[in-house]
């Protein structure tokens, strides 16, 4: 019988502070000192540790750290989706101010309905972190009632409240739905139809553009919803069936410019014009926006100084430093491009 063959991994031992200390002639104790506080020991026996360490690749236990600084220099970060590159832009802009501050993010995806988050907020306390950043103001009261108990600083990101659990920065998508209602209104649109992912926030630009545009026009608004995050074939779909119930001539807004992208390439596959046949806008100005074709008209949200001013401010109160205000409102901006008429035409009245 062939004796069994014994894992080189299962007898590997992990390297202990210990182990370190026995290397470079001194305690485990002033291993330990060097490591939380370099200045303490003398620069010879630091030179000691550090090259014991090298040698070892000896890896400090981050937690232990933690329970005896009370720091454990981890930020949580839940957004609705990490393929998103909408909140990829604000989320990297975020890191990068922390980073440099000594902090490294733990990031989950929370998906798009408010019991999924409250689950991973928990969890993410569990963990200790040393801050919170949520994507969104609508939190379960569970959820809520556990970040305010941690006593921790908290960032609600991408949208406003008058009473947020830390602070906010965002923008109001209230008003960003009716801007973009009064564009097409004053582009002599009378007809339109919304696309929106399942978002609540995109629920709140769809239902301000509607109300918005029903009272310019006097024409109901078509819409469709769509399940899960946007896609571009989700675009194409709904597009699709928006056609199949007969929808004319006039303007679609959608809630991503993903959406929107699907929508160009289904018109395209349907050999419609854009703007000719249909107006198309979209949301978040995207990188890629300006470079479809036609170039896409779509709102701006500057996304970058939206993740650096909530690092910033989430650093300040890391710091102790309070006072910087619990509400900041970085607004929006309405892009046009070529994807909508230009304000002469009036040429989806007939279609009513």
């Amino acid at each position: 019988m062939a004796p069994k063959a014994v894992s080189t991994q299962s007898k590997a031992q992990r390297v202990t502070m210990a182990a370190v200390g026995k290397l470079a002639g001194v305690s485990q104790v002033t291993v330990s000192r060097a490591l939380s506080n370099p200045s303490v020991v003398s620069p010879e026996t630091l030179q000691r540790i550090e090259k014991a360490i090298e040698q070892t690749g000896f890896v400090p236990n981050a937690l232990a750290g933690a329970l005896a600084s009370n720091k454990s220099r981890l930020i949580s970060v839940l957004v609705p989706s990490i393929n998103n590159t909408t909140y990829a832009a604000m989320v990297q802009a975020f890191a990068e101010q922390l980073r440099h501050q000594g902090y490294q993010l733990l990031l989950s995806e929370t998906g798009h309905t408010p019991e999924e988050e409250e689950a991973l907020i928990k969890t993410h306390l569990s963990r200790r972190p040393d801050a919170v950043m949520l994507t969104g103001v609508d939190h379960t009261p569970s959820a809520r009632k556990s970040l305010e108990s941690a006593a921790i600083p908290v960032a609600e990101l991408w949208d406003l409240s008058d009473d947020p659990i830390g602070f906010c920065v965002g923008f109001d998508h209230t008003a960003a739905g009716r801007t973009v209602a009064d564009f097409a209104l004053a582009h002599g649109h009378r007809n339109a139809a919304v696309i929106y992912a399942d978002d609540e926030r995109a629920h709140r630009r769809k239902a301000a553009f509607s109300q918005r545009f029903t009272q310019g026009s006097g024409a109901s608004v078509a819409d469709i919803a769509l399940a899960g995050p946007a896609t571009i074939g989700g675009g194409r779909s709904a597009f699709a069936e928006l056609l199949a119930q007969g929808f004319g001539r006039g303007v679609i807004f959608c809630s991503s410019d993903v959406l929107a992208h699907g929508v160009l390439i289904e018109a395209q596959a349907q050999a419609l014009s854009i703007p000719q046949d249909f107006s198309v806008i979209g949301f978040g100005d995207q990188a890629f926006a300006k470079d479809l074709f036609p170039a896409l008209t779509t709102v701006r949200v500057d996304r970058e100084q939206l993740g650096r001013l909530a690092a910033t401010e989430l650093l300040a109160r890391l710091n102790g430093v309070t006072g910087g205000g619990k509400r900041h409102d970085l607004g929006f901006e309405l892009i046009e491009r070529a994807s909508t008429q230009s304000k002469k035409g009036e040429r989806d009245v007939a279609s009513l």
